[in-house]
């Protein structure tokens, strides 16, 4: 694993080594975003070195980016939840930073809350726009850090702010110098950037922004936010849509330390995880991440995701009660009515449930035939047998040898096959849903008598 180079490329006293290169019309990669036709993907040969920190960590925006993405929080819920991630991290700052809004009176009662819990980890922070009146919002909450929103590709520095690079860049650094002469540590939001210019606005922007860090003896951090879902995990995939090219031109073209950059990312295009796994790997030590990846239209990386993909990082494992992880997600059920796919990986109700006959077999074997870790211990999660007809003898001696305290049944045991007779009767009948725990529990009853439950 390779470390920083402390900023050491760049200095307040040289001449920019990246100087903004002004253009006449938006540079919107025609070649890549065609908009009449899904995005290209193209590979220009070359490929960014791997470049682990060597501490890496998560941060959330699940009051913040998470929030643009269903019904408002209520005060006692947001608290909750913040709760249980506070609970999920365990002390061992793996998941460091929560980021709140604070424009309305509901948000700022949130953030007052959560600060009195007294956390280390996350840590609260803000979230703004690019406006030097918001820094009052920030200041009078008592907030240290807050991301500010600075969007640096030319859909929005020319579309959408309808201003030159040089302009949004010098309004940019006003904004940040009124953050650093507040004492508050600004974190950069440089939205859309896989879809910018990474040498003729990103960096000549990252390297006034260390600079201008270096004026006050901060380290500013810098966001990449991969704000449209299109960018792509590979070394070899060209920019601007490269995750791992990007982070490597910011660590080791400009000299920034990983623990200044952060990835921000979204599933438009089913990379989000992905991304964010690439973005560790090439340089940047935090990745943003909402809780079960609720977010802005296809929504972010989620949380609990990224606690699993740490953890097969770490070359130790994790004080971390991943247990919570199930907490969160029957908190969202619930209490929230938050609808969470059956097949949804960790947390769904399918995620490890089999209705295959000759998997059914393997588990009664040995569970770590179609179990990949255990579920049961780290999530409590016990693997589970759906019953259908293609569940098989083997599927239906597995649910009730699962369910009750009895001795191994034989295949042939004749009460065994009886249920199985009678399940594929109704299939032939012309069933197509799959069997519900309180109908086996009938037929096991009918055929086995009272048996005792197992204990899950």
């Amino acid at each position: 694993m390779t470390t920083t180079s402390d900023n050491k490329a760049i200095s307040a006293n040289n001449q920019n080594p990246w100087p903004v290169q002004e253009v006449a019309e938006p540079n919107l990669y025609r070649e890549t975003f065609t908009y009449e036709r899904l995005p290209r993907a193209s590979y220009d040969g070359q490929s960014a070195p791997l470049d682990l920190p060597e501490t890496i960590w998560i941060t959330d925006t699940t009051f913040r980016d998470g929030q643009q993405a269903r019904a408002p929080y209520s005060c006692e819920q947001a608290v909750r939840l913040y709760d249980l991630m506070h609970k999920l991290d365990g002390g061992a700052g793996i998941i460091r930073q929560s980021e709140f809004f604070l424009y309305s009176e509901r948000d700022r009662q949130i953030v007052r809350k959560c600060l009195e819990r007294g956390y280390k980890f996350p840590q609260v922070t803000g979230w703004i726009r690019a406006i030097k009146s918001d820094f009052k919002l920030v200041k009078d909450i008592g907030l240290t850090e807050t991301g500010i929103l600075t969007s640096c590709s030319d859909y929005h520095i020319f579309l959408k702010l309808r201003k030159s690079r040089t302009q949004v860049l010098d309004m940019y650094l006003d904004t940040v110098k009124a953050a650093l002469d507040s004492g508050i540590l600004p974190r950069c939001h440089f939205e859309d950037i896989t879809r910018a210019d990474l040498y003729g606005f990103v960096l000549p922007l990252a390297v006034e922004l260390i600079r201008l860090g270096q004026q006050y003896d901060v380290k500013i951090k810098i966001r990449m936010c991969d704000t449209m879902g299109v960018g792509l995990p590979w070394p070899q995939a060209a920019l601007p849509r490269s995750i791992p090219k990007i982070a490597h031109a910011l660590r080791h073209e400009l000299g920034i330390d990983s623990e200044q950059l952060e990835f921000h990312g979204h599933n438009d295009l089913h990379k989000v995880v992905a991304n964010s796994v690439a973005a560790w790997l090439y340089g940047c030590a935090s990745c943003n991440s909402t809780l079960l990846g609720i977010g802005e239209r296809t929504g972010n990386a989620p949380l609990e995701a990224l606690v699993v993909e740490l953890a097969q990082l770490r070359p130790e494992p994790l004080e971390i009660d991943y247990t919570v992880i199930t907490e969160i997600a029957q908190y969202y059920e619930k209490e929230l009515g938050q609808h969470i796919a059956d097949n949804y990986p960790l947390v769904g109700r399918d995620f490890n449930v089999t209705r295959a006959g000759i998997h059914a077999d393997g588990l009664l074997k040995n569970e770590e035939i179609y179990n990949i870790f255990d579920t049961h211990k780290l999530l409590k999660r016990p693997v589970r047998v759906m019953i259908t007809d293609k569940s098989g003898v083997a599927g239906v001696k597995h649910w009730i040898e699962q369910h009750y305290e009895l001795e191994p049944l034989a295949k042939t045991d004749p009460r065994l096959t009886s249920i199985y007779e009678q399940i594929m009767a109704k299939y032939e009948a012309g069933r197509t849903t799959s069997l519900s725990d309180e109908e086996m529990a009938q037929w096991v009853s009918e055929k086995f008598g009272q048996l005792p439950p197992k204990a899950q």
